[in-house]
């Protein structure tokens, strides 16, 4: 798989009928290795071990609707009182990251409402908190730690 910059992390690996699986410790479980899965796993260690996330708050891979269409996050993490917190958008190192992305994340958190957003191909990352209307983006220079997050997001909600 390809380096990333975000931070490496001791993954485990093993083959599964022909096929390279990682072991997500999120889920308790392996899944198959895509260039996707591989960001994505980059990404729930990074929040994890450099950012104070708890694995308990995180959500991988989660249903949610909008205008009728099933839809899937890739990553939500939830407060303490379990509300959402961070939703996070994953593509694979190849896929760029442009308005169609940034406009996913968005259409996703109208059903969603998470006060935080993040999205990663695991070389280049952007961070955004949404505004009081819910649709307006400030642009964050890196994502808080979740302590941080869990103070602002408590002072939002008073």
């Amino acid at each position: 798989m390809e380096q990333l910059t975000l931070p490496a992390f001791d993954y485990k690996l093993k083959d599964s009928g022909g096929k390279t699986c990682i072991y997500d410790i999120v889920r308790k479980k392996w899944l198959v290795l895509t260039p996707e899965e591989w960001v994505r796993q980059h990404v729930v260690h990074f929040l994890h071990l450099h950012l104070q996330y708890p694995l308990g708050l995180m959500g991988l891979e989660r249903g949610t609707t909008y205008n009728t269409l099933q839809k899937r996050t890739d990553l939500c993490v939830f407060d303490q009182q379990g509300a959402p917190l961070l939703l996070v958008e994953c593509k694979a190192p190849y896929i760029p990251l442009t308005t169609t992305t940034v406009q996913q994340v968005a259409v996703y958190n109208q059903t969603v409402k998470a006060p935080y957003l993040f999205i990663s191909n695991g070389l280049q990352h952007y961070c955004w908190q949404v505004g009081q209307d819910g649709t307006s983006l400030t642009a964050l220079e890196m994502l808080p730690t979740f302590p941080q997050l869990q103070i602002e997001f408590d002072a939002l909600r008073k």
